[in-house]
């Protein structure tokens, strides 16, 4: 269960496998993580904050997973993952009560939606307040009764998006104050502006000169949201006016057999590389090697490929219905485009790709990478982290 806690303030944070893989609400649970450590480093907030993290699946020593080197002293975790995977949600479960009974957390943040009707139950039963985290889908057009009664009891709920804020706002009725603002964060660092790189040409067998499109997705047959399939059809249509285009994406899943077949009925095998898993060494020069980068979801909570794109300076597109609105802001950023609209998404290629694009920035590496890392960067992610745990009393004495 981790040390017992006796510091002056004790936040529990309830994770869903933290460490387990790279998933977007995983790499943002775990910059929340670091940027609260950093934070209590620098003495910008009460070093006599304890956290208590209650993990679902890990048992990894997060001391090595964290992108931070300074941990602070007073994180602990706990992990259910050694449970037997029929018992694991019901132990996680009894984990939480058990221990939120011993250690009468001051706060509980719930770092996923379902975990909301425990910490709705332990609000009844002991009055510790609690606040919930929202993406994507996991809060829009919810049907299970606690948790909308969960939602409506929250002391804060903290959105990714502005997207997914007002869909709570309209689908929920809840009060536009009640929900603030946190907006995913990246690794500028690990993004940089560079020539395509040879040996992915190379290994590709493509051309220097020859225009390319990529998306970063994975390919899971829940995931079809994000929109690849609709790329390939609209591949058809783009190399009538771009012959020599070819499209690039990255990403491993369940869905890969159902693409791969798509690809074959439409006589795209020349044209269509499926990359598979690409490895954090390589994600970056992935990136560079295209001319455009597109994910016409519309499903994505906010979608952390279109920053790393943008941080390339590579032209952006993403879906009008979903999180991509705030990743691209409202289009400064990038073209947002109907992710069901095959014509649209075809058109908009030949466009870009032909440098006839009427958009202000999009042929501006360096305004784009500049601009993306002043809004979404980590500095800003820091700053606005900072106000909400001031906001909450957790301000450095």
């Amino acid at each position: 269960m981790g040390k017992r806690l006796n510091q002056k303030y004790l936040i529990h944070f309830w994770v869903p496998n933290l460490f387990e893989f790279k998933g977007g609400i995983q790499v943002y649970l775990c910059d929340i993580l670091s940027t609260i450590s950093q934070l209590q480093v620098q003495r910008s907030i009460s070093s006599s904050t304890s956290i208590f993290i209650i993990d679902k699946l890990d048992s990894d020593k997060p001391e090595n997973l964290l992108k931070t080197n300074e941990l602070a002293d007073n994180f602990s975790f706990a992990f259910t993952g050694q449970i037997p995977k029929v018992l694991r949600t019901f132990a996680f479960g009894l984990k939480v009560l058990v221990t939120s009974f011993q250690q009468r957390p001051n706060l509980v943040l719930c770092g996923h939606l379902n975990f909301t009707p425990v910490a709705y139950l332990l609000r009844f039963w002991l009055g510790t307040p609690y606040w919930i985290l929202v993406y994507g889908v996991d809060a829009w057009d919810i049907k299970h009764p606690l948790r909308r009664r969960a939602l409506q009891t929250a002391e804060k709920i903290i959105s990714i998006s502005d997207y997914t804020r007002n869909r709570l706002i309209k689908e929920e009725s809840l009060q536009p104050d009640r929900i603030s603002l946190l907006p995913v964060t990246f690794d500028i660092e690990r993004f940089q502006i560079k020539p395509k790189p040879s040996y992915l040409l190379n290994r590709h067998k493509l051309k220097e000169s020859q225009p390319i499109v990529l998306t970063v997705a994975r390919l899971a047959d829940d995931e079809q949201y994000k929109g690849y399939d609709q790329v390939i059809r609209a591949i058809c249509f783009v190399r009538q006016k771009v012959p020599d285009v070819h499209y690039v994406l990255v990403g491993k899943g369940s869905d890969r057999p159902r693409i791969e077949q798509l690809i074959e009925s439409l006589g795209l095998k020349d044209c269509v590389t499926l990359a598979g898993f690409v490895s954090d060494e390589e994600i970056c020069d992935y990136y560079n090697l295209c001319d455009v980068f597109i994910m016409p979801s519309k499903g994505e909570g906010f979608g952390i490929v279109y920053l790393e794109a943008l941080a390339c300076g590579k032209p952006t597109v993403g879906g009008n219905q979903d999180g991509a609105i705030d990743a691209l802001c409202n289009g400064e950023l990038g073209i947002l485009v109907d992710p069901d609209n095959t014509e649209e998404i075809a058109t908009t290629l030949v466009e870009i790709l032909q440098g006839k694009s009427t958009h202000p920035i999009l042929y501006q590496p360096e305004i784009l990478r500049q601009k993306v890392d002043e809004i979404y960067g980590f500095n800003q992610f820091q700053i606005n982290l900072l106000g909400l745990l001031n906001e909450a009393g957790f301000a450095a004495l």
